[in-house]
């Protein structure tokens, strides 16, 4: 079966996951290979219902309607031939002429079981409860597959099948051979700082995140961290890929263990090799001892590859081989030395169209390419703007040990009307020098470039504030002429202006005058 280019991340992920948790078949250890395929369905289930999502622009609550929409969506861009048939109110029944993964289902058909923990994983998460049933499968023969999902817990109560519920929080899956705690899909508040179960044990980065972009990488983090995939990051200079990395690291397995970083775009092209794999002592003038490289200083932890797209060729070359069979040699070695290292990539350009002019390997990308996350720019995060300003405002109080600050209207203005170029660092630099600059409790103003837009909207100010001076400053005039002819009779002028009493005492209070001093 010949997958479709826009499905290939999806069966990657599902792959990487299986092999990761199950191993390979027949392993004697695996002693209950059904329990790890519905975890692993759970566990994917969410970052499948947020690319569905982006498909179909979902927000929000979805109705019945829809949640058939995206579990139809997600299964037919693997592969399958999923459509809606008629059902009575509280079921989704979906019909299926052809397996997403293939002939070779009729050899593991436990893996129908990920799909039945992928649609009740949607379905728990968005209405509480779900019940899959089975009732026909291709895998075990039936020459199509029938998928009921009820979603009435009274209509499901005399069918078979497997139930799905959200309970504290967390997804739960019950069956009568089958009970499984997936880690809970948590919805990414504005501040973003997972909770772990050992307290204080992992430190995973804070992470702003209220914009729909932001929030669909946070899930997709979520969901790849706990799993041995290759996690390929993609953004602007400046967006947070780094942070994304770190927490990646911070929610996988590897967490006791090293996170290295490396900028590849700062190691010399000649230097590149001896810096990824290290070297021997004598393998070329000057290399007076072993160098063990970052992969070694990486080992059973993760290495960050940033701006991956600057390694030359023959070193791609070499890069590749450890991901395809994790084993590398040091320059000038003989001996092969084995890589336990799960790999981050970033890169903020576009890496496919190197690849079709060819100044990256399509080989190496494919493989970086497991699972991509592309991290918005900050111009496309607006929603994420004044609370990544206030977050910085809070960390630049304690490294000062100063006083909080707050935004003036002003500098709010501007940093709205600012498109941020070098996103969050730009973000940062410019607000920590406003922050030390400034000498009172609010930042009036910030510096950055002025942009057309702001001209026009100062102009238009500008013209407004003076109409309203000059409003302001007839109305006194009429008030003071006002009182003169009365003598400061506050009636008098109330009825030759046509206003009430009370409100000529308050127009005089906020133009500062008083009847008193005309009588």
């Amino acid at each position: 079966m010949r997958v479709r280019p826009e499905a290939t991340a999806f069966l990657q992920a599902f792959v990487a996951e299986l092999v990761n948790v199950v191993g390979q078949a027949g392993c004697p250890h695996c002693v209950d290979q059904t329990r790890h395929i519905e975890q692993v369905g759970l566990l994917a289930s969410g970052c499948l219902e947020g690319r569905a999502r982006d498909q179909l622009h979902l927000l929000g609550d979805v109705s019945p309607d829809q949640y058939s929409d995206i579990i139809i969506e997600l299964k037919n861009r693997i592969g399958g031939g999923f459509s809606r048939e008629s059902s009575p109110p509280g079921m989704i029944r979906v019909v299926n002429d052809r397996c997403p993964f293939g002939d070779q289902v009729t050899e593991a058909p436990d893996l129908c079981r990920m799909t039945s923990s992928v649609f009740g994983g949607i379905a728990a998460r968005n209405f509480g409860y779900a019940k899959v049933e089975l009732r026909k499968r291709i895998a075990v023969g039936d020459g199509c597959c029938e998928v009921c999902v009820y979603l009435d817990k009274g209509l499901a109560e005399r069918e078979q099948g497997t139930e799905y519920s959200t309970e504290s929080g967390a997804l739960i899956s019950r069956d009568a051979t089958v009970s499984v705690t997936a880690r809970p899909q948590r919805r990414i508040p504005s501040k973003w700082c997972p909770t772990e179960p050992e307290a204080g044990a992992r430190t995973p980065p804070t992470i702003i995140g209220e914009s729909p972009a932001m929030r669909s990488a946070l899930r997709a983090v979520e969901v790849v961290a706990p799993t041995a995939a290759t996690v390929l990051l993609t953004g602007e200079t400046g967006s947070g890929k780094e942070l994304m990395a770190r927490a990646v690291h911070a929610l996988s397995d590897r967490w006791r263990q090293p996170l290295v970083t490396v900028n590849c775009g700062a190691i010399p092209e000649n230097l590149i090799e001896t810096a990824l794999f290290g070297h021997e002592k004598g393998a070329f003038t000057g290399a007076c001892d072993v160098h063990h490289g970052y992969f070694a200083r990486a080992q059973k932890g993760t290495l960050f590859l940033d701006e991956i797209d600057s390694i030359p060729l023959l070193a791609q070359a070499k890069l590749l081989r450890v991901l395809q069979e994790g084993e590398f040699e040091r320059v000038g070695g003989k001996r092969t030395l084995q890589a336990d290292v799960r790999i981050i990539a970033a890169s903020n350009r576009d890496i496919q169209a190197l690849v079709d002019t060819g100044r990256f390997r399509s080989d190496l990308f494919y493989r970086l390419n497991v699972v991509p996350i592309g991290i918005p720019p900050l111009r496309e995060r607006v929603q994420d703007l004044l609370p990544l300003i206030d977050h910085i405002l809070g960390r630049l109080c304690e490294r000062y040990r100063a006083p909080a600050k707050q935004l003036g209207s002003l500098a709010r203005s501007k940093a709205l009307a600012y498109h941020w170029p070098g996103n969050i660092r730009e973000l940062e630099n410019v607000f920590e020098r406003a922050f030390i600059f400034s000498s009172g409790p609010v930042i009036e103003d910030i510096d950055v470039p002025r942009t057309p837009a702001e001209s026009v909207v100062d102009a238009a100010n500008s013209w407004r504030t003076h109409k309203r001076r000059a409003a302001k400053e007839a109305e006194a005039s009429a008030l003071v002429s006002a009182l003169q002819r009365s003598q400061g009779n506050v009636d008098e002028v109330a009825e030759v202006m046509g206003i009430t009493a009370r409100a000529v005492r308050m127009k005089l209070k906020s133009h500062g005058l008083s009847a008193r001093d005309f009588r």
